[in-house]
Order: structure tokens, then C-alpha cells, then sequence
């Protein structure tokens, strides 16, 4: 190393001290210099980059060929012929659907409690809804209002008689009370 080079590396190492932005700066450039010069430098790189770009340059020459067969069986998948077949599978579809469980419950009312009226229920607490007694109880399925009925008793156990049907509108309005 020359003198000069000496006496820069010293300033630097003092700066390094005294500034640990500068000093990660200064390692940072020293990283980049040696990288690019290491890139011209090494022919194993260079190589390895040109196997790529042909390998790559291969491969989308080769692609229209791979896309055409699965553009054409994932349209037939899309739009399927119509024929007297299509009724049949719709029907096995249909079936399909009806072997999938939902949840069914029925709301007796609601009611807002804080924290600390939580904590002080007990055995025996009885706690007021908004529902009026007689008022229609509401039907939902996986959450959703889809109906209302009336509580009854079948063999000693309670049951619903459904009494409406809720429409889409009904139900959107509903859900804003």
C-alpha cells in the first residue's frame, strides 16, 4: 500500500470511530466496487449467464407450442356442449349440493351487557332481551336471516313453525333495526 492509501485508511478508520453511518457507508462502496470488478473478472460468470439467456431464450420459443393443447382442454372444460347429457349432470350436481350441512338456529332475542354485568351473572341471573314475548323468532341459516316462526312444543322438546319466508329486500332491512 502506498502512503497515500495509508494515510486515507487511517482518516477512515478515525471517521469510523467517531461516525457508524459513515462507516457502514464506506463498506457499503467497497462491497459495490469489488462486486462489479469481480463480475468482469470472472468468466465463470459470464458463462453461466449466457447458458441462461439461451436456456431461457429456448423456452419461450418452445411455449406456444405447450399453450395451444391447454388452451383448447380448458375451453372444452369451460363451455360444454349442450346436450340431453347436460340435464342428467346438472341433476347430479344438484344432488351433490344437497348432502352439504348447514346450521339452522333460532334467535329468541338479543341484548346489550357491559363487561362488569357479565362478570356479576350468576346462577339464577335472568337477563332481559329486546325480544317482546309472542314476537316472531328469527330463523337463520349459517347465520342469515332466511325466515321467522313461532316456538312449539313437539313430544317435550321445542320446535319452530315457520310462519314467513324473509325476502332478500325483508332481510337487508331487517338487518338495519
Amino acid at each position: 500500500m502506498s502512503e497515500q492509501e495509508e494515510t486515507s485508511s487511517s482518516a477512515d478508520a478515525a471517521s469510523e470511530e467517531e461516525d457508524p453511518w459513515a462507516a457502514a457507508m464506506a463498506e457499503q462502496e467497497e462491497a459495490s466496487s469489488g462486486t462489479d470488478a469481480s463480475e468482469e473478472e470472472d468468466p465463470w460468470a459470464s458463462a453461466m449467464a449466457e447458458q441462461e439467456a439461451v436456456e431461457e431464450s429456448e423456452q419461450q420459443a418452445s411455449e406456444p407450442e405447450r399453450k395451444a393443447p391447454a388452451a383448447k382442454a380448458a375451453s372444452e372444460d369451460i363451455f360444454r356442449p349442450l346436450s340431453p347429457d347436460s340435464g342428467s349432470s346438472q341433476a347430479r350436481e344438484l344432488e351433490m349440493i344437497m348432502d352439504i350441512p348447514v346450521k339452522l338456529t333460532v334467535e329468541l332475542g338479543r341484548t346489550k351487557l357491559t363487561i362488569k354485568q357479565l362478570l356479576e351473572l350468576a346462577q339464577g341471573s335472568v337477563i332481559e332481551l329486546e325480544g317482546l314475548a309472542g314476537e316472531p323468532m328469527d330463523i337463520l341459516i349459517n347465520g342469515y336471516l332466511i325466515a321467522q316462526g313461532e316456538v312449539v312444543v313437539i313430544e317435550d322438546k321445542y320446535g319452530i313453525r315457520i310462519t314467513e319466508i324473509i325476502t332478500p329486500s325483508e332481510r337487508i332491512h331487517k338487518l338495519n333495526r
